[in-house]
């Protein structure tokens, strides 16, 4: 059985890694030339039914617990003022929640646990044809070609394997503009310690600055806004981004002065609540090639346990792959559902009028219910 898995994210090196502890091989085809060709963005935490569950099967819990920083849990959350809304500060040293680890060392991690030819570089897919005798042949940018049995589409939110089984369109949901600031210690003290070692969210009315602390001494900040029709290119001065912050505390907008670079903007985007598609002999999808949604935590964590899910059902049933596949989906799809109703719910309360109301509200413990006598 040839596996090749599209996609050389989190979801597809998991994938990869716990087919291969049970003994069946699979090729990851990535489009990047190599593990260092790009940035590979901030920091995630990994739920414990989840992320970290994935990485148990994959055989990394250790690896991962000498990597994860347990103190990136904290989070802060101010008004545009300064003023301390919410401020959550988890046990020193605990990994019993959902400790943080950067993206690029969680990828390093996974590619490090693989064989140096499980992964294909610069193997960006551009079709993928149904054979007539089964499988698929697939076509890679610059003529390359290969031959699979299974095809697992863990490409991502412009995923090419998505179209062979379904449709759906992407629409957005809101505008993310990204800025880094390296060796902050050392050259933006104050902002150092506004930040704190994890995350940091300021929320207006309709408008989020945030910033996160990374493992590597820098600062991700990120400005999160309602979608709109404007022109991506409006959003790369940073004197255009200070000015719709007009108003507020100048120590928290020095996060966007401090910015080493021009800031980076983007849509960001999502896949209908809900979204099937009629199995199909062969293939299927992981991560957000099957469910992209805003991102509000789950995206990677949902990722990874797709992968382990899938993993397990092709381990336990390698004769009859499309029974594993088929039975993989309809698990996906009922885990899936609420996680992607939740995610659009956080997402449009983020960036509502009362959002600061609203996100005080989510993140306040409900006090105990009293005890009644029968």
């Amino acid at each position: 059985m040839r596996i090749a898995i599209a996609g050389g994210g989190l979801g597809g090196l998991t994938l990869a890694r716990i087919l291969r502890r049970h003994g069946i091989d699979a090729v990851v085809y990535e489009r990047e030339a190599s593990r260092s060709a790009r940035p590979q963005g901030g920091m995630l935490d990994l739920h414990p039914e989840s992320g970290q569950k994935a990485l148990a099967e994959a055989g990394l819990a250790g690896r991962f617990r000498s990597e994860a920083r347990p103190e990136g849990e904290e989070h802060r959350i101010l008004d545009p003022a300064g003023r301390i809304l919410v401020h959550h500060e988890p046990e020193p040293g605990s990994f019993s929640g959902r400790p943080e680890i950067d993206r690029s060392v969680l990828r390093d991690l996974l590619l490090d646990s693989l064989p140096r030819d499980a992964v294909a570089w610069q193997h960006r897919l551009v079709a993928a044809t149904p054979r007539p005798d089964g499988g698929f042949g697939l076509t890679f940018d610059g003529g390359r070609s290969a031959d699979c049995d299974v095809l697992i589409g863990a490409d991502g939110a412009r995923s090419v394997v998505r179209s062979l089984l379904t449709d759906a369109t992407l629409f957005c949901v809101a505008t993310l503009v990204e800025l880094s600031i390296s060796d902050v210690d050392r050259r933006h003290p104050r902002l150092a310690e506004l930040v704190g070692p994890g995350n940091l969210w300021c929320i207006g009315v309709s408008q989020i600055l945030a910033a996160q602390r990374l493992g590597d001494g820098s600062i991700r900040v990120g400005i999160s806004l309602p979608a709109d029709e404007r022109d991506l290119d409006s959003y790369r001065s940073k004197r255009a981004l200070l000015d719709m912050f007009d108003g507020w505390d100048p120590g928290l907008t020095a996060l966007i002065e401090a910015g080493d670079s021009t800031p980076t903007p983007r849509r960001i985007e999502a896949m209908p609540t809900g979204t099937r598609w009629t199995h199909q002999p062969g293939i299927t999808l992981i991560g957000d090639a099957a469910h992209l949604m805003p991102p509000v935590g789950e995206g990677a964590n949902q990722a990874m346990l797709d992968a382990a899910e899938l993993a397990a059902e092709l381990a336990a049933n390698p004769a009859d792959p499309d029974s594993a596949i088929r039975t993989y989906e309809e698990a996906m799809f009922t885990r899936i559902h609420p996680i992607a109703e939740m995610s659009a719910r956080v997402q449009a309360m983020m960036l509502s009028p009362t959002a600061a109301d609203d996100i005080v509200r989510f993140f306040t413990p409900r006090p105990a219910e009293p005890a009644t006598a029968d």
